[in-house]
């Protein structure tokens, strides 16, 4: 058995080539082969969002602070809040991030596929945010 204290290892910013905004991310685990899943608690500050991207297994997020964004491409914006449950199916081009002025948090849990959990794209432009 291995035990994990959420808290006890340092969080880390997300990278600016995949997210707009201040992102924190701490991931708490990753499985060992031939586990794939991998999770991370990721807080966004107000306006802050991920880039496009897709998941090559789909990824759930389980939303638990705060008030947030969701957009599948092609459809409209969605809010998202504590409790939510979202699943984005495999290969499906989206993107999720805070509300414009409420922090969010939720837990990303994704599958690896030979060893790639996320396919990054473009950034979300400020006038796709605010749509």
């Amino acid at each position: 058995m291995n035990i994990t204290r959420i808290g006890a290892h340092p969080s880390n910013r997300g990278p600016a080539d995949w997210f707009t905004g201040m992102v924190r991310i701490d991931s708490p685990f990753k499985g060992s082969e031939p586990a794939r899943v991998a999770g991370a608690i990721v807080t966004f500050e107000a306006g802050a969002r991920t880039a496009w991207h897709t998941h090559p297994l789909g990824q759930t997020l389980i939303v638990t602070a705060g008030c947030g964004r969701v957009q599948r491409w092609g459809d409209p914006i969605e809010e998202i809040r504590p409790g939510d449950l979202v699943w984005f199916p495999p290969g499906e081009k989206h993107w999720h991030g805070a509300a414009p002025t409420t922090a969010m948090t939720h837990i990303a849990i994704q599958e690896a596929l030979d060893g790639t959990v996320v396919d990054w794209m473009e950034k979300v432009s400020d006038e796709q945010y605010q749509a």
